[in-house]
């Protein structure tokens, strides 16, 4: 088979297209800078130790104040008036305010760490009215005191326990 040679040598040079391959670059070069993810070095950390003390052993934890609160209600929703808020299973008071004085006393003083250490766990009966629980959970909160005019934070960390619905009878 003989090939034919059309033109000279220099007719036959093959040209490359630079367009198409600078925009496979940029696309490449656009592609690993959006996947780039900047890492902290490994290793570099600024920590500063306490210095030694004399003591032994570990200190001490202050001790996590959590109360658990459970508000019973009677037949129409209204909060029971004799032993209707019942704290850590023990102790049943009778009003909102009694709740609000008894957590005073416990988380009370102006010691900031104990505040941040309170935890409330309400529960609540099913059928007890929404006024009642958002007495609860403002008498736990905090107040207004009435000398300054300035909020007094008592107990913010707040958890609730789900109803459990009323048994069939």
């Amino acid at each position: 088979m003989k090939f034919r040679h059309v033109g000279s040598q220099e007719e036959r040079k093959i040209e490359l297209q630079m367009t198409p391959m600078i925009d496979i670059v940029f696309q490449l070069l656009t592609f690993f800078i959006m996947s780039f993810k900047i890492v902290a070095q490994e290793g570099d950390f600024n920590i500063q130790m306490p210095l030694a003390t004399q003591q032994q052993g570990l200190p001490e934890d202050s001790p996590l104040v959590t109360l658990h609160v459970q508000l019973r209600a009677d037949a129409t929703g209204r909060l029971l008036s004799s032993g209707g808020i019942v704290v850590n299973g023990e102790r049943m008071l009778d009003s909102i305010e009694a709740l609000h004085n008894f957590v005073i006393g416990v988380v009370g003083g102006d010691e900031p760490s104990a505040r941040a250490d309170a935890e409330v766990e309400f529960d609540f009966d099913y059928g007890l009215h929404y006024e009642h629980i958002i007495e609860a959970i403002t008498a736990v909160s905090g107040y207004v005191d009435r000398s300054t005019g300035q909020v007094q934070k008592l107990i913010e960390k707040i958890k609730f326990t789900p109803p459990a619905e009323p048994a069939a009878s």
